[in-house]
């Protein structure tokens, strides 16, 4: 079966996205199947479904290892190695792309260059990704943080936990707050698909198909911070093995 525009407007709009929503989006294209028009007809009917008062995010990471990252980086060339819809839309007239060496992220509609413009700040949160001269990965400015903050909702779009940038986020908080009783507590690598079966299991998410993709669909914050009470009393439960 080909999926259709139409099809995955209608798709998108019944797990709950809608006019004017802040949208981060992981994704995988193949999970999707057949769609006329390839990843082109995807970037559209997402742009359909938020129309001109939304904002769409996805990562556009250059994760090829920290000394590599850092030689290789250039804001305008180089690819996102997160999926072949992440590298389309960074490469579409008028998105606008973050300055971070490994996690940049790049932004199409309302607000899109306001919004992204200061990944270089040096404020907020503290992470293991943080390489001078770039900004905080999940500073205050970041693009992730600013989601996080301005009630965001995020869309797996046929991809599992490990995908999910917003589960670092939660770690990094934790961790922040361990070295602000402890500078040197090291950071607490966790078990992101454990993780994402909690949150699965307290059903707080639209969940259906978009084509032939299973997708998630839900508000950052609220994963965030249901994370990190789950997280903060025992971080050893959820620690990778």
């Amino acid at each position: 079966m080909m999926w259709t525009l139409q099809r995955l407007v209608h798709d998108l709009n019944r797990l709950g996205i809608g006019l004017g929503d802040l949208l981060f989006i992981h994704s995988s294209f193949k999970s999707l199947g057949p769609v006329f028009g390839g990843v082109a007809t995807v970037v559209r009917a997402l742009e359909r479904v938020v129309g001109p008062g939304g904002l769409i995010l996805m990562p556009s990471f250059n994760l090829v290892g920290s000394l590599s990252g850092r030689r290789n980086w250039n804001l305008a060339s180089t690819p996102s190695t997160v999926g072949w819809i992440t590298e389309y839309f960074r490469n579409l007239p008028g998105t606008i792309r973050s300055d971070h060496y490994s996690h940049s992220v790049a932004a199409r509609g309302f607000g899109a260059a306001s919004f992204i413009a200061d990944h270089r700040s040096h404020h907020g949160l503290v992470s293991p990704w943080d390489e001078l001269p770039w900004g905080r990965t999940y500073g205050t400015h970041s693009p992730m943080y600013r989601a996080y903050q301005r009630r965001g909702k995020l869309l797996m779009l046929g991809v599992d936990y490990e995908s999910s940038t917003y589960t670092h986020m939660a770690e990094t908080i934790v961790w922040n707050r361990q070295r602000a009783r402890d500078q040197d507590s090291p950071y607490p690598h966790l078990d992101r698909p454990a993780l994402g079966a909690f949150w699965d299991s307290l059903n707080r998410m639209k969940r259906g198909p978009v084509g032939a993709a299973d997708c998630r669909f839900f508000d950052i914050a609220d994963f965030v911070d249901t994370l990190v009470t789950e997280i903060e009393p025992n971080p050893a439960e959820y620690l990778m093995r």
